[in-house]
């Protein structure tokens, strides 16, 4: 595993376990972080050993306070990569699946990441914000993505106010899957993990590709009777003939990821 400056990275088993590593800034991030960030999550993508990815951020007190003000505003913000906040919030390729592990605050751009993210884990101490208006910017890919999850009046709410929310109001809105004790947020993403890997990889990407391209569709007829090119893998895959032979048998499935 490479040596990175801004993050770590552990692979326990099949899931990359990575975890923003700044909390002398509440792990805000810059653009030479995203760069790397970039470089962890294409690794993850291209390797066939890793099924689930887990992205938190160091300490209790913040997931990732979002941009680097400071770096910004001492005019040293340099481009970013075409995957966005940590290689995540602009992101649309990634078929494998992603929880947010969110421990304290995650405005901004961390609040972004965890939004690209499938599952939402957070802790009773975490904090959502979009407060970039409040400072003459515009939450980027946030006024897209919460849109479509909580519906307009909800996300316009948050996104014009750039008021807090809590963890508990966030599951209420929608945008969160848990809300577990302060220090849990990344045993709960685990647990979340170990239970998608009981499923067939194959079987997995292909229903979050049919999820998010699907709703691209204008109608429901249209998105049924599309077939995706992951479900289309997966179907020609030794996993779909495993996992009705394992049921068969009785025991566990043996997935091979092919």
């Amino acid at each position: 595993m490479s040596d990175y400056r801004f993050c770590t990275v552990v692979d326990e088993g099949r899931t990359r376990i990575v975890t923003i590593n700044r909390p002398e800034v509440l792990n805000a991030l810059n653009s030479e972080a995203h760069w790397e960030f970039d470089t962890v999550w294409n690794e993850f993508a291209a390797s066939p050993d890793l099924w689930v990815g887990i992205i938190t951020g160091a300490g209790e007190r913040a997931f990732s306070a979002g941009n680097d003000l400071k770096v910004q505003a001492a005019g040293r913000r340099g481009p970013r990569p075409a995957t966005g906040f940590a290689g995540l919030s602009h992101r649309f390729d990634l078929d494998k699946p992603l929880i947010a592990a969110v421990n304290g605050v995650a405005m901004g751009g961390g609040f972004e990441t965890a939004l690209a993210c499938d599952i939402i884990v957070a802790a009773e101490n975490a904090v959502f914000a979009l407060p970039e208006p409040r400072v003459g910017l515009i939450a980027g890919s946030g006024v897209h993505r919460l849109p479509r999850m909580i519906g307009q009046k909800n996300a316009l709410g948050m996104i014009l106010t750039g008021r807090r929310v809590s963890a508990q109001e966030g599951k209420e809105l929608g945008f969160i899957n848990e809300v577990v004790p302060q220090g849990e947020a990344l045993a709960a993403a685990k647990r979340w993990a170990g239970l998608i890997l009981e499923c067939s990889p194959m079987a997995i990407r292909a229903s979050k590709q049919v999820v998010y391209r699907s709703l691209n569709e204008p109608t429901l007829q249209q998105a049924m009777t599309k077939t995706y090119p992951a479900q289309q893998a997966n179907l020609g895959s030794q996993d779909y003939i495993e996992g009705p032979r394992a049921f068969a048998e009785r025991r566990k499935p043996n997935w091979q990821n092919r």
